[in-house]
């Protein structure tokens, strides 16, 4: 029943979920709850890649019975809530989950500084998809790659300008994208509604991106 407690079947169905790829927001559509349910219900039993559903659900009962709805360190299990929600926004953004999970671990970092052996262990994934996270990172300006010639090791940074180099990049390409949309609008008769409509997007999408620059740039002190 929506709003009530989870059951074995939930859990399941989320356990089959996250095998599956599919974000927090994907899993409690498909069981009519709260995207916050699915976030803490994760969160509070091993997180995305320990979750086992029938541990999950004997661990809750336990609780229940105990009085406790709560695990022991509450305060712990709330941040790991909170930091699940902030990488499910990411996702629902269009970062990729491993991506985004790579971001959010080098955000916490009292250094903003993680080698891919680190991230290995410390996110529980292989190699290659570490490598297809933070290579993402970098094309998009959200971390940088830095050699460590002492130690033969590549470094993945997050520094305060992560964000603003961020929108450089995607300034850069929604003014290729004005320029190829221009393009193909030339194609078609000065009469044609089509011309119309695409002169129309590249104009909104030059002025757009304009005035994002500068806005970054006139708050860019904020990161300083």
């Amino acid at each position: 029943m929506p709003g009530g407690r989870l059951t074995q079947q939930d859990r399941r169905r989320i356990a089959a979920g996250l095998t599956d790829g599919l974000s927090y927001r994907e899993i409690a559509r498909r069981l009519d709850r709260p995207t916050s349910t699915i976030t803490r219900e994760i969160a509070r039993n091993g997180g995305p890649t320990g979750y086992r559903p029938q541990q999950a659900h004997q661990d809750t009962i336990q609780r229940a019975r105990r009085g406790t709805p709560a695990p022991p360190h509450a305060a712990t299990a709330q941040i790991a809530t909170m930091e699940q929600e902030i990488i499910e926004m990411m996702v629902t953004a269009g970062m990729p989950r491993t991506a985004a999970r790579v971001h959010h671990d080098l955000v916490l970092s009292e250094d903003g500084r993680r080698t891919a052996a680190e991230l290995i262990r410390r996110l529980n994934v292989s190699p290659a998809s570490i490598s297809v996270a933070v290579n993402y990172l970098v094309q998009h300006g959200y971390a940088r790659r830095e050699r460590d010639p002492r130690r033969r090791r590549d470094v993945y940074v997050i520094d305060n300008d992560a964000w603003y180099h961020s929108i450089l990049i995607s300034r850069r390409q929604s003014l290729e994208m004005v320029r190829a949309t221009m393009a193909m609008a030339e194609s078609f008769g000065l009469d044609s509604p089509v011309r119309e409509r695409l002169t129309k997007t590249a104009s909104f999408l030059e002025h757009f991106s304009l005035d994002m620059i500068e806005s970054a740039d006139r708050w860019r002190t904020l990161l300083k």
